[in-house]
């Protein structure tokens, strides 16, 4: 649940936060977050037969400082891309998530607005939204030239330094058991000696947020940059003056490199005017228009068809089908794409007419 925060009445987040994260009340509250969509898996079954033992026996170990994370498994997604998940085990799940509950509203109110991974209220649609705001805005609805500066951080979440990461938490965090906790954490994974956060770990989407905020107000207050966007390792920069835009790729490239130890992925530098086409989180931004990307649009078609296929032969049930087209639709409802739209209509209709 991000942003829920269980401080106690006249509590906050000062030096005794670790008795916060330990407490059964949160520890009960982050199961509850944790179990949602997950009931059925074996593994939570098997955690759930036992709870309060189980809680109470995590809150024991945590206690006593003598908590040990127990391993990942290594498995692969493609969303849409390829993608290397990390899964920890129940257990631990339920402390990330215990941990992200009093972090995040401590570390929330440090971001900038125009940061969007990862928190309440954001998300991809509001940061297509305020991008199409930044563009009218810039280029006075359309009647001015306005480029785009789209960069993405290679292997961003390989690439995170533990030592950076743990000073950064330290500026905010002055709770030594607090700490240490973050600490066993954080260097429970190791993609290189290290290096990186797992791909999993609800703790890492604010980790991650957490080391880039220092480069989001070096872009705000430094470079003075008004029309800044960032959605986790992407990031774009909107500005009247190509050349502008282009002076900025070499201080971008130094501030992450010297203080971050991160490195831009050098096919991913690009500036585009408006009228070419600003693409960004899955939207193509025109003049007078947003369209999904060409390949969303595939992936969204090619889905349906094969869950309606899967309907059919009766492997998924009406509900998960209608659940993922009505998910579908709402994605297309930010984006002009009528035929897209027409066409999972369509495939929603063959879904009722199909016999129980």
């Amino acid at each position: 649940m991000i942003g829920a925060t269980f401080f106690p009445s006249g509590g906050g987040p000062d030096r005794s936060i670790f008795n916060h994260i330990v407490s059964a009340e949160n520890l009960f509250a982050a199961w509850r977050v944790f179990k949602k969509g997950k009931t059925r898996k074996p593994d939570v079954i098997e955690f759930a037969h036992n709870l309060e033992n189980n809680i109470f026996a995590l809150r024991d170990e945590l206690l006593a400082h003598n908590w040990k994370c127990g391993g990942y498994k290594k498995f692969s997604i493609k969303d849409p891309k390829p993608r290397t998940i990390h899964k920890a085990t129940v257990r631990d799940r339920i402390l990330y998530q215990a941990v992200y509950q009093i972090l995040y509203p401590i570390f929330d109110k440090t971001f900038i607005f125009d940061s969007y991974s990862s928190r309440k209220d954001k998300g991809t649609h509001a940061g297509i939204k305020r991008l199409n705001i930044f563009l009218r805005k810039l280029n006075i609805n359309y009647t001015k030239p306005v480029y785009a500066l789209k960069c993405d951080i290679k292997k961003y979440f390989d690439s995170i330094d533990h030592e950076i990461l743990i000073s950064l938490i330290k500026n905010k965090v002055e709770c030594l058991k607090t700490l240490a906790l973050i600490e066993k954490i954080i260097n429970s994974f190791h993609k290189t000696s290290g290096k990186g956060l797992p791909l999993g770990n609800v703790t890492s989407q604010v980790f991650a947020n957490i080391y880039m905020n220092g480069f989001d107000w070096y872009v705000k207050n430094e470079l003075g940059i008004k029309h800044y966007i960032r959605y986790n390792d992407d990031f774009i920069i909107l500005s009247s003056n190509k050349n502008e835009l282009i002076k900025l790729i070499r201080y971008i490239v130094y501030f992450l490199l010297n203080n971050l130890k991160l490195e831009l992925h050098p096919d991913k530098i690009i500036i585009r005017k408006l009228h070419q086409g600003v693409d960004f989180l899955g939207a193509v931004l025109l003049p007078h228009r947003m369209a999904p990307r060409t390949k969303t649009k595939r992936r969204i078609i090619k889905k349906s068809l094969k869950m309606l296929k899967e309907l059919e032969a009766g492997k998924i049930t009406k509900e998960k089908f209608g659940q993922s087209t009505v998910s579908y639709l709402g994605h297309l409802s930010h984006t002009k794409s009528r035929v897209v739209q027409h066409l999972l209509h369509s495939i929603r209709a063959k879904m009722w007419n199909l016999p129980e």
